[in-house]
């Protein structure tokens, strides 16, 4: 199966320096398309049978994931490489759980982009070192702002209107102990009162609407 490479980028300098980046790591010989707009793109991955795809989406104005996540649905043998000025937190969350989607900023070191480059070409995922650090944080951020099952019990029976001391009987734990946890989970989902809690709750699915007056 032969391997062919879609650059998808409106801007001539990027198409210029990739061209010559290509030639100069020996991936010249691969048959190259270049796509101006999304239907070229379209057209191209339909003839193409495994193609590495490097897209700049804002280049391309195709900002929002879904339109880009529709073509990796529709050619699940695609590789495709992310390469525009930033990856924002929506397309972050959407393709950072795709092995096939690799992330490279425009901003990167030659060097960096040029072993992106290899990564992908050898069947292999690369991210940049600016969007390991952003996935690290958000993970670290989840981790850190994520209700425990314990917290989440607790959240929903304040919710339903229990009392501090009712839920302490209900937990066999000390009204302490609840009020701590109470005061963790108020700062980990950002609300200062039972009210706020309660909306927070709802919304999330913790409770349900009947519940809810």
């Amino acid at each position: 199966m032969q391997t062919s490479v879609i650059l998808a980028d409106r801007q001539d300098i990027t198409r210029i320096g990739i061209q010559a980046l290509l030639v100069r790591l020996g991936f010249d010989s691969y048959p190259l398309t270049i796509a101006g707009d999304e239907s070229e793109l379209e057209s191209a991955l339909v003839q193409a049978e495994a193609p590495i795809v490097i897209i700049d989406t804002e280049s391309m104005e195709m900002s929002l994931p879904q339109k880009l996540l529709t073509l990796y649905e529709k050619q699940p043998m695609t590789r495709w490489i992310l390469f525009q000025d930033e990856i924002n937190d929506q397309q972050l969350s959407a393709f950072s759980g795709m092995p096939s989607v690799s992330m490279i900023l425009k901003s990167n070191s030659e060097e960096e982009i040029r072993i992106a480059l290899k990564c992908v070409f050898h069947a292999e995922r690369f991210l940049c070192h600016q969007i390991s650090n952003q996935l690290l944080v958000r993970h670290k951020r989840e981790e850190e702002f994520s209700l425990t099952q314990s917290e989440t019990d607790i959240l929903r029976l304040i919710a339903l209107g229990k009392t501090v001391k009712e839920i302490a009987a209900i937990r066999f734990s000390s009204t302490h102990t609840i009020v701590t946890h109470k005061k963790n989970i108020f700062r980990k989902i950002g609300v200062n009162s039972v009210y706020e809690a309660t909306r927070y709750a709802l919304r999330v699915g913790i409770i349900g609407s009947d519940y809810y007056i």
